[in-house]
């Protein structure tokens, strides 16, 4: 089996001189049985079909020989956007692969030239890991990538189904992700990703929010590595000025749910609103909107 990495392209790994480029009807074609993406754009795919039914197909599709007739292995939406245009044929390159390497290509091509969304990269890794009986530092040298990025996303896939299904519709990002999966209770993960969708929160905010939710409800982190050391310029909280204390019952009262008031320093500082269900934050959060 070929080691070279293929970090820079297909052309990394298509270096074949063997078939070279031909038209072939687009029913001999069949789909790549790799292919990670599971979905296309469909604004993009009319894009580039109007460009098609102009300009043709400029690069050739890959494919390999199998039995009578094709299988893809490169170019799944140019192909698809010959079909809208109404080609009866393509350009190929006929290449000799081993379905290691198709899905390979198929990786390479999606996560350097259309970008997967992180929980298809993540799906697509982990099959090809499962696949190939291959480890995270073999799989990213053969696509040219550190090995903590492969394994922080195919960690993406103990998230929640709900969660995952959110980082696939970019409703949060893989770095809003990447923070919920510290959060094990999954009740309270999927409710920490309701609250981040709902309150549109920032990747900053939301690492604030897990490290509250892992500290806990007495403020005492259950990770030592979660929160830092406390600063000789915070107080206490028995440090509380009445005034602070004032007003955390006055919230308290207007929210019907637990307020803390932390003071940190002369004008800094948070306000920690706790909520024990989706349906007590989704009360709260229509209290602190009005």
């Amino acid at each position: 089996m070929d080691k070279r990495r293929l970090g820079r392209g297909l052309n990394a790994l298509i270096t074949e001189p063997d078939g070279a480029g031909s038209e072939v009807p687009l029913e001999q074609i069949e789909r790549n049985p790799f292919q990670p993406r599971k979905s296309f754009d469909k604004d993009e795919l009319a894009s580039l079909s109007a460009s098609v039914k102009q300009h043709g197909i400029l690069q050739p599709i890959v494919v390999r020989t199998v039995g009578d007739h094709y299988q893809l292995i490169a170019g799944e939406r140019r192909l698809r956007a010959a079909q809208d245009a109404g080609l009866s044929s393509v350009p190929v390159r006929v290449v000799d692969f081993n379905d290691q390497q198709v899905l390979e290509a198929a990786l390479v091509e999606n996560i350097q030239r259309t970008d997967l969304n992180p929980i298809e990269k993540a799906q697509g890794f982990k099959d090809y890991l499962d696949r190939f009986g291959l480890n995270h530092e073999q799989l990213a040298q053969r696509l040219g990538l550190a090995r903590s990025t492969v394994s922080n996303l195919v960690n993406l896939l103990d998230l929640t189904p709900e969660v995952q299904e959110g980082v696939r519709l970019n409703q949060i990002s893989e770095a809003h992700a990447k923070l919920l999966k510290g959060i094990k209770n999954r009740d309270r993960q999927v409710s920490m990703f309701k609250q981040i969708v709902a309150m549109g929160l920032s990747v900053k905010a939301t690492e604030g929010l897990v490290r509250e939710q892992k500290a806990g409800p007495a403020g005492k982190s259950n990770d030592s590595d979660v929160r830092s050391p406390k600063k000789d310029s915070e107080p206490e909280a028995d440090e509380k000025t009445t005034h602070v204390r004032s007003l955390e019952n006055e919230l308290r009262q207007k929210l019907a749910t637990p307020v803390e008031i932390r003071v940190h320093g002369k004008d800094k500082g948070q306000i920690i609103i706790s909520f024990e269900s989706n349906d007590d934050f989704m009360r709260v959060l229509e209290a602190l909107q009005k």
